[in-house]
């Protein structure tokens, strides 16, 4: 590194090439290697207690967590390095096509003056970058690493024991054994549906709720508006917790107004079947005002003609609902749709303010009637330490997620016809 720009006559540059290249080879022999040879065998030596005539002493050993978190961060500064690397093959590179041409290679200063002026988004832009790459993509590598180990209570817990890397073995047990595999598809599959109807149930609830607001005759409308934009303006957990409380089974106003007019109560929160309806209700309630914001700014936008044209040709209120509202709204919140469904699969404040999970569930492992597949990893991770089967679920969750969306809104007419907005 930096032979090409002495070569190109670029002394300083090359210096500095050169004294970046041997700190970084140093860096790498002395410390980087072992960590990267730590990220393979994870530890030999486990930590254990060593008796000393009555006493017991610690006795050092081996953190596979800890070296598997070393190896990631030796792993991606010698990708930082290659990385660098390429950058001097490629400026050199430059330098030489220009000289070739009859240009004299450019100076310190105007190399400084360039990184000044054109390249100073760059190095602006390199700072953060680096900082997402330690801070956000070395965790989520991390989460994925642990999926292919033995990571988990009650016999792999560092320091006292040491952590096995055992490849697609987490992801065959949670899709084969029946203990694992039960609760996988059991939640999976009211993971889907909730939401399914989630997103159908606000989406089209706030349509419904903007379009009555809309309506030629109807006064007050910034009333109605600000009366329906409450919900949301409230904190969410404020409103879970509360909402909670007034479906309480026992002391709950909602289940005492009921027997009050001696309709009795209706177990909402301890029954598997109603539990389910009562967060479905509940997230209309959170989540309408949203969908009913984008839509009166989305019907704001139609024009006025096109309703004009079809009150001419004697169009119904519906037909005009069908050919111009409805094809509008989805043209422009298609993707926001596409999103809210990927949200309501990681919902995890609605279910586990509300229900926690619950009710208890006798043939799931660790996980109640109304968990997602995010609130049953939250469960396996600080609360049974089964890491590995936790990691397994989050990038299960990931590639659903991923896939749907991709698929669906490059199927979209937003994607097809996004030269439409300008």
């Amino acid at each position: 590194m930096g032979l090409g720009q002495l070569y190109n006559r670029q002394y300083v540059k090359g210096a500095l090439f050169l004294l970046a290249e041997a700190l970084g080879i140093y860096f790498i022999v002395t410390r980087l290697s072992a960590n990267l040879a730590g990220l393979i065998t994870l530890g030999d030596t486990p930590a254990h207690l060593e008796k000393v005539g009555r006493l017991y002493k610690n006795v050092p050993g081996d953190h596979s967590i800890f070296m598997m978190i070393y190896g990631l961060v030796a792993f991606l500064f010698l990708a930082l390095f290659i990385a660098f690397y390429i950058l001097n093959v490629r400026d050199a590179y430059t330098v030489g096509r220009l000289r070739e041409q009859g240009n004299a290679a450019p100076t310190v200063r105007e190399t400084l003056r360039y990184a000044s002026d054109k390249g100073f988004p760059y190095l602006m832009l390199s700072l953060p970058t680096v900082g997402v790459l330690f801070f956000t993509v070395l965790p989520i590598l991390f989460m994925v690493l642990i999926a292919f180990t033995n990571y988990a209570a009650p016999d792999h817990i560092p320091p006292k024991n040491l952590v096995d890397w055992v490849g697609f073995a987490t992801f065959k047990n949670l899709l084969t054994l029946k203990a694992w595999s039960h609760t996988f598809f059991g939640v999976l599959t009211w993971t889907v549906i909730w939401a399914i109807l989630a997103t159908i149930t606000t989406y089209f609830g706030g349509i419904f709720v903007a379009l009555l607001i809309e309506q030629h005759g109807i006064r007050f409308k910034a009333f109605w508006r600000t009366v329906f934009i409450i919900p949301y303006a409230i904190p969410q957990f404020i409103s879970l917790l509360v909402m909670k409380n007034l479906l309480n089974d026992q002391f709950g106003p909602i289940n005492q107004y009921l027997r009050w007019m001696g309709l009795g109560g209706l177990p909402w929160l301890n029954d598997p079947f109603w539990a389910k309806v009562t967060v479905l209700l509940v997230n209309m309630w959170i989540g309408i005002p949203v969908s009913m914001i984008l839509v009166l700014g989305v019907l704001t936008s139609i024009p006025k003609d096109l309703y004009e044209a079809a009150d001419i040709d004697g169009a119904s209120s519906f037909r005009k609902f069908r050919a111009i509202t409805l094809p509008f709204v989805l043209f422009q919140t298609t993707p926001v749709l596409i999103m809210q469904f990927a949200g309501n699969i990681n919902n995890f404040n609605v279910i586990y303010l509300l229900t926690g999970g619950q009710p208890a569930n006798g043939e799931y492992s660790f996980a109640g009637s109304t968990d997602l597949l995010v609130t049953w990893l939250y469960k396996l991770t600080l609360d049974n330490q089964r890491y590995n089967f936790a990691s397994a679920v989050g990038i299960i969750i990931f590639i659903i997620i991923a896939s749907f969306s991709i698929w669906n809104y490059r199927r979209s007419r937003s994607y097809k016809e996004e030269d439409m907005i300008q």
